[in-house]
């Protein structure tokens, strides 16, 4: 009887960790200069400037510094990883009635690994926040003049 249980619980393990690998070989991740992630090559407007947000997990929690952000049409909003794994997302949701809101980032998981956004909204206050860290008070505002 033990046996047959013993036989009967490894085959169901074996049968789980076939499934779980799908017996096929997965493609090694991408250098992170060639994230998607990375898009540096956003540029501010002529009168625009850059305005840096960095994204931290530490003892004191996830957080946006600064969270509250001001901004004028043309600025770029450069949000550079500093600790912990991290995306950025201007939530459709949490954000009624406004267009042209970026998709959302990739996550950041490097350090200084970075995702730019062109400010090119209309004038009000957009909400942005990092979806696996939302919950534990990872948001902000952007504040278009």
């Amino acid at each position: 009887m033990k046996n047959s249980i013993l036989r009967l619980w490894l085959a169901g393990t074996t049968i789980v960790l076939l499934a779980a690998c799908g017996g096929e070989k997965k493609e090694e991740a991408a250098p992170a200069e060639a994230s998607p992630a990375s898009n540096a090559d956003i540029k501010p407007a002529k009168d625009g400037k850059v305005i840096e947000v960095e994204l931290y997990s530490n003892e004191t929690g996830n957080f946006f510094k600064p969270n509250e952000i001001t901004a004028n049409a043309g600025d770029v909003i450069k949000f550079e990883l500093k600790s912990g794994v991290h995306n950025v997302n201007f939530f459709a949701d949490s954000n009624p009635g406004r267009s042209g809101l970026p998709k959302a980032s990739d996550m950041l998981q490097l350090p200084d690994q970075e995702y730019r956004v062109y400010v090119g909204w209309a004038p009000g206050k957009y909400y942005f926040q990092c979806d696996p860290h939302a919950l534990l008070g990872m948001k902000g505002h952007v504040t278009v003049k």
